[in-house]
């Protein structure tokens, strides 16, 4: 995978989220790719997932395909 600076990158997390602390952040404007870090270690790894993928995995959570996790 072709390295990425994600430096001045514009971290967002969902609307749903509460004020609890266990969210994700994804970093939306990088082209063909979707960053995603935990907001709690906003310091820590960056996960990279191929934007098409990410897109899929995000669609079967919201229909419940992975049940009550």
């Amino acid at each position: 995978m072709t390295a990425h600076s994600l430096a001045g990158a514009r971290w967002v997390k969902s609307r749903h989220s509460g004020n609890g602390g266990n969210c994700v952040e994804v970093a939306p404007d990088f082209p063909g790719v979707m960053p995603v870090r935990d907001s709690k270690d906003p310091e820590g790894p960056v996960l990279l997932f191929p934007a098409e993928a990410w897109k899929s995995f995000v669609a079967a959570a919201a229909s419940g395909e992975f049940g009550d996790i």
